[in-house]
């Protein structure tokens, strides 16, 4: 699996971005992909993430209501819209794919398999 992160940017607190994940390769069928984060200095920690199969989805305590994960299965595309950006939500965000992901590992890094390359967000107050 090929995974390729984009949409990052500067942008003011109270604004919105979309990041987008374009995943290439086998199918996603068996797969969660999620979005992680990692701040200068800080570990990576998770964001959000979704089943391919059955699109359900998982947040960041304090990312829910604000944003939203979704994939497109016909251009193999996973989404995170961030809404209400602040500026504690400046890091490098990177999508990766979780094989035969389960509930109790799917905030893990370690359970992740594929990693795309970072895209920078940058939230200025």
């Amino acid at each position: 699996v090929q995974l390729q992160a984009s949409g990052g940017g500067l942008v003011q607190a109270g604004d919105s971005l979309r990041l987008s994940c374009a995943a290439s390769g086998p199918t996603l069928s068996n797969y969660a992909v999620g979005w992680f984060r990692q701040a200068p200095g800080k570990e990576r920690e998770f964001v959000a993430a979704i089943r391919w199969s059955n699109g359900a989805t998982y947040y960041k305590d304090d990312v829910k209501g604000r944003f939203t994960m979704s994939r497109d299965k016909g251009k193999n595309m996973v989404y995170l819209q961030m809404n209400n950006l602040k500026p504690e939500d400046t890091a490098v965000y990177y999508c990766g794919a979780d094989f035969a992901p389960i509930l109790s590992t799917l905030r893990s890094v370690a359970s992740y398999n594929y990693w795309g390359q970072g895209t920078l967000v940058t939230v200025s107050s």
